[in-house]
């Protein structure tokens, strides 16, 4: 069984921040894949713009799901953090709930994915149905985060700002 401890380690926070900042990429230029599909179903040629962006969208999936898998082993390993003090209990099963979620579709969305890469439908509108859920959890993640630093000041964001000592 793995430890318990206060803090993040500089491998969890680094897995942590180049997910963020993959799935961002994902959110924004992720349409680009939509469009080669439909010009590939359609018949018409695919700008070059798009084709470099979605041939981007698989693999930033694939690392995506690669990244998350050792993230989850690393915690298996390593354990994770306790909460933060003061934090009431239906906060801490929020955001166990949370990260639950965050990990479900961290795993699922790339491996829906590559099935509507390789399959087809309907997987591609199942992948599609994501975007919205993953700009939901990102936005509370976010306002919690703030919450935590600014509101219950419990050090909740410096723990994913700066490693354990």
């Amino acid at each position: 069984m793995a430890e318990t401890r206060f803090g993040y380690s500089a491998y969890q926070i680094a897995l942590h921040w180049i997910i963020a900042v993959l799935v961002l990429f994902q959110l924004f230029f992720g349409e680009s894949m939509t469009n080669v599909v439909d010009a590939t179903e359609d018949g018409t040629l695919v700008s070059p713009a798009d084709q470099t962006l979605g041939t981007t969208h698989y693999w930033v999936g694939v690392s995506i799901l690669a990244l998350v898998t050792v993230r989850l082993i690393m915690g298996l390993v390593t354990g994770a953090p306790m909460p933060a003090e003061g934090g009431t209990g239906w906060m801490q099963g929020a955001a166990r709930i949370s990260h639950g979620l965050f990990y479900l579709l961290l795993l699922a969305t790339p491996i829906v994915g590559l099935l509507a890469f390789y399959v087809g439908d309907p997987w591609g509108d199942i992948h599609s149905l994501n975007k919205p859920v993953f700009m939901v959890l990102i936005s509370v993640h976010a306002f919690a985060a703030l919450f935590h630093q600014y509101w219950l000041r419990d050090g909740t964001l410096r723990r994913m700002l700066s490693p354990r000592r």
